[in-house]
């Protein structure tokens, strides 16, 4: 846990308008006050994110969220009982006090609890929702560790609070409660299965996005969570481009990697513990000069189904 010092200062400058780097179980987050129209224009400003793409509003409990909707539904008290603090973005009607900034324009808006100590000791601490996308450019890869805030944003956030690598490691999913079906527009590593076993059926949404249109998540774009380095989805063992590349593999033993790779790592066999390093991989491997990265399919289960939504828009697919 960071001092109390430390997070005085971080909260002080968030309510002065300001941006502060700040780790959850998932990613790092990019944070500014939610209720500051100006203070969230830096985000976009400092992300290159387009106004179409809404943020997730960070709140350290039910009772801040319920400030920020016109309507708190059973699904969402279900949910929230259930989730969070945890990896689960619930979308619904938004409140007025909320600026249109944050929600590309849309009359809804994106809030979740994160399940990190630092995270909810800095809401708490600044008493505000935190309006926080990850903490890198837009549609790069995103940050698991302060130093890959520090590489991709540091010169643009005022301050950087280090709590270590996430845990999750890949962003949360993203339930909307607009409708009279709830509706999933992003998946993570809360599943499908465990929401329906919550509040009962939901849909799933179109995984792309519209150019030029506001978003309905964050995350949809064609091509997201990317590397530097070109990304091509193989299966076991497929021969590959010649060059200097990296192959992640699951069940294929290495000796059956493509020849021409020059590193070669197997990757954990189960969805939480792939999901977990999958970023920091795609991190170390960027930062060494390859000239592509070939990543074995994974299973096409619905375990699977978030991890496999950030391999394709990695290799924008």
């Amino acid at each position: 846990m960071l001092s109390v010092e430390l997070l005085e200062r971080a909260a002080a400058l968030l309510r002065t308008g300001r941006l502060v780097a700040f780790p959850t179980e998932t990613v790092y987050g990019l944070g500014a006050n939610a209720l500051d129209a100006a203070a969230v224009a830096k985000i976009f400003l400092a992300k290159g994110r387009p106004s179409t793409s809404p943020l997730i509003v960070h709140v350290d409990s039910i009772a801040m969220a319920r400030t920020l909707v016109r309507r708190w539904p059973d699904t969402a008290e279900a949910l929230a009982a259930r989730f969070w603090p945890g990896p689960l973005t619930l979308v619904l009607e938004k409140e007025l006090i909320v600026p249109d900034i944050v929600t590309a324009g849309l009359p809804t808006v994106a809030i979740r609890m994160p399940a990190h100590s630092v995270a909810l000791a800095l809401i708490k601490a600044c008493g505000l929702p935190l309006a926080a996308p990850s903490a890198n450019r837009f549609t790069a890869l995103s940050p698991t560790t302060a130093e890959h805030v520090r590489k991709s944003l540091g010169g643009a956030i005022d301050l950087i609070l280090d709590g270590g690598a996430t845990t999750v490691g890949i962003e949360s999913t993203v339930l909307s409660l607009v409708a009279d079906r709830p509706v999933l527009l992003r998946p993570g590593m809360t599943s499908r299965a465990s929401i329906e076993d919550c509040i009962g059926p939901i849909e799933i949404v179109s995984t792309s996005a519209d150019a030029g249109a506001a978003h309905a998540s964050p995350g949809m774009h064609r091509r997201h969570y990317s590397p530097v380095t070109p990304v091509h989805l193989v299966s076991a063992g497929t021969p590959f481009a010649q060059g200097r590349g990296a192959y992640l593999w699951l069940y294929s033993p290495g000796l059956h990697s493509p020849a021409s790779a020059a590193k070669s790592v197997q990757m954990p066999a189960t969805p939480d513990a792939y999901a977990a390093v999958l970023y920091g991989v795609l991190h170390d491997i960027d930062a060494s000069g390859f000239d592509w990265i070939a990543i074995e399919n994974v299973p096409e289960t619905p375990e699977w189904s978030a991890i496999a939504d950030r391999l394709r828009r990695a290799a924008a697919l």
